[in-house]
């Protein structure tokens, strides 16, 4: 029974991370990790590796739930393709890189860096400030550049970017339609970069739980891209209908609430 019970949990769980990632161009990693670490706190392993296979479970779902997003938000007509094209190479070595470098923190710096970088996304979400009109995105260069530090980052933490890649285009006077389809397109390079990152730091892991693939926990992986991957259209053409002000500001709440719970997990567990 407590099987079937976690189960429907995570399958529950994809489906707010899916229609959030529809609803605001993010991966969904800011919710998948705590309570992925929550899961395997309690029924699948313990110690060191906690961390390191909730970010990396994370990251695997995002493959899914990111190209279910896109292709509702390319029916729109509202991903910015040559964009997205000049940041993939950045994109793409940055979650590689990441992913590396998570694997060899400790948890509680790891879950610490989570934290930190969930706060940030929360506060950017609740201020709101207007660019100024002459701003406008860099080369390709300065793309790519940007691509490697917003893939880095969210490799670290299991994201798929959207909660910098989100930001950093409306800042740059990208309208917030466009900004949250293209943030969308953005995560999949993010998330298959730090899939493949996963799998090979975690290959040789110790004391990993059975149906483990690298530092990845398959059964979390596919109970929460099921539904996750159902539910991110439906959020894409929420995004194209509704005013999401109100939403992303009880988002971000809820993102303040996991940092602490990541907080706690650094130091007391």
């Amino acid at each position: 029974m407590e099987t079937v019970l976690i189960f429907a949990g995570l399958l529950l769980l994809g489906v707010v991370v899916g229609f959030l990632a529809g609803l605001l161009g993010i991966g969904g990693g800011l919710l998948t990790v705590p309570f992925i670490t929550m899961l395997l706190t309690q029924h699948a392993t313990s110690g060191e590796q906690i961390v390191h296979m909730a970010v990396a479970t994370s990251a695997s779902t995002i493959v899914f739930t990111s190209l279910s997003s896109i292709r509702a938000h390319h029916a729109h007509n509202a991903v910015l393709w040559p964009v997205c094209l000049r940041v993939v190479p950045g994109l793409l070595l940055g979650g590689f890189l990441g992913a590396q470098i998570a694997s060899l923190l400790p948890k509680a710096p790891l879950a610490l860096f989570f934290a930190l970088f969930t706060a940030v996304s929360a506060t950017q979400m609740l201020l709101g400030k207007t660019p100024k009109a002459t701003r406008e995105l860099p080369g390709s260069l300065g793309l790519a550049s940007v691509g490697t530090g917003i893939g880095t980052i969210s490799g670290l933490i299991g994201a798929g970017g959207g909660f910098l890649s989100v930001p950093y285009l409306i800042w740059n006077n990208v309208p917030i339609r466009n900004a949250v389809a293209t943030s969308a397109a953005m995560s999949f390079p993010i998330a298959a970069a730090s899939t493949i990152g996963f799998i090979i730091a975690g290959w040789n892991a110790p004391d990993l739980p059975s149906y483990s693939f690298g530092y990845i926990y398959v059964p979390a992986l596919v109970a929460i891209a099921a539904t996750s991957m159902i539910f991110a259209p439906i959020g894409a053409r929420a995004a194209h209908r509704w005013p999401v002000a109100i939403i992303r500001r009880f988002f971000a709440f809820l993102l303040y609430a996991l940092s602490l719970y990541m907080v706690r997990k650094a130091f007391f567990s």
